[in-house]
């Protein structure tokens, strides 16, 4: 999928299609790139995967990059270049937004009430864990009033805004378990972990910053399981640890997209096999964007020339809904 963009191409689509009227920071810096020879050259040196904006912006913020007009990012960018090289190349993009609950959570709620279990949540691609903790967070959708099964602060209740009537529910699912599998898991008690975290929230983005921190604090008081492993191997011995009493969700977020097209076939592969197999209940929701998970990229067409920056939300291989990136909309397909 990397090797198929051409560098200038990426950072230029990135600047339309994702920051544009949501990040102006990033929205200079990107296109200011996509124009820059020298700074392409240097991004063209290393590994195509690894030449990712948001893979190099978090690492700038990490090394201290303050939200500047682009000439003095792109001064910052050369002084500080093999620094920023070398984080590129040992760490990942693992934004743990944990705001994506809330449109996590009508499928989620939806599940537990079918089966008439508590949930066991297994997430892939987990980052930190921060969002294997829904029945701990608030949830107000479209200004209401707060859903959560205890008083939280303000930084833990996730804003949503929905339409198409999605199955909002009355009280938030119990969770027995959970579970996360990474190449590369974050430690919610490693400070370098939590500040490479903070450095892949967008500049303007205080209340996602705000809402980190807290979600960090929360999870630091039972940090979760968190396995080192590759999805498309080591998912079905984590789904055995699960206790047998639950349901399992197998669930990811903007994950897929950094995965290789043959990675992402085998998975979903996988996925369908286990959720047909009723000997034990597994769930799958997927939330990742348009175009990325074979078998769900046609659930809703766009017209020509149209800007989709919205994830589609599947269970089951089958799309429900339609997502903002970090939790913040929510639109049911019915």
């Amino acid at each position: 999928m990397v090797e198929k963009l051409d560098t200038a191409g990426w950072y230029r689509r990135f600047a339309l299609v994702e920051t544009r009227g949501y990040s102006p920071t990033y929205d200079r810096w990107c296109t200011g790139i996509s124009e820059d020879p020298r700074l392409l050259a240097l991004l063209e040196d290393l590994p195509a995967a690894k030449r990712q904006p948001n893979l190099l912006l978090g690492a700038a913020r990490f090394h201290g990059a303050p939200a500047t007009p682009y000439p003095q990012f792109r001064a910052f960018l050369l002084d500080h270049w093999s620094q920023l090289r070398e984080t590129m190349l040992t760490r990942s993009t693992q934004t743990n937004e944990a705001g994506r609950c809330a449109v996590l959570l009508p499928a989620l709620a939806r599940i537990a009430a079918a089966e008439g279990r508590p949930l066991a949540l297994l997430e892939v691609g987990a980052s930190a864990g921060l969002c294997l903790y829904p029945d701990r967070y608030g949830f107000a959708y479209d200004g209401g009033p707060v859903l959560s099964a205890r008083a939280v602060p303000d930084a833990l209740v996730m804003d949503c805004a929905t339409t198409g009537h999605p199955p909002l529910p009355a009280s938030l699912p119990r969770v027995s378990f959970r579970a996360g599998i990474d190449l590369n898991p974050l430690q919610v008690g490693n400070d370098d972990d939590v500040a490479w975290l903070e450095a892949l929230v967008w500049p303007e983005h205080t209340r996602r910053r705000d809402r980190l921190r807290a979600a960090i604090e929360e999870a630091r008081r039972e940090p979760p399981l968190l396995v080192r492993g590759d999805l498309t191997v080591d998912l079905q011995a984590l789904i055995q640890r699960a206790p047998a009493d639950a349901v399992v969700v197998v669930f990811h977020s903007a994950v897929l997209a950094y995965v290789e097209e043959s990675g992402r076939e085998a998975f979903r592969d996988t996925m369908l096999r286990l959720t047909a197999d009723r000997s034990r209940p597994v769930h799958w929701l997927s939330n990742e964007g348009y175009g990325v998970l074979p078998g769900v990229e046609g659930a809703l067409q766009k017209a020509d020339g149209e800007v989709d920056r919205l994830f589609v939300l599947a269970h089951n291989g089958q799309a429900v809904a339609r997502t903002g990136g970090h939790g913040q909309s929510l639109h049911w397909l019915g």
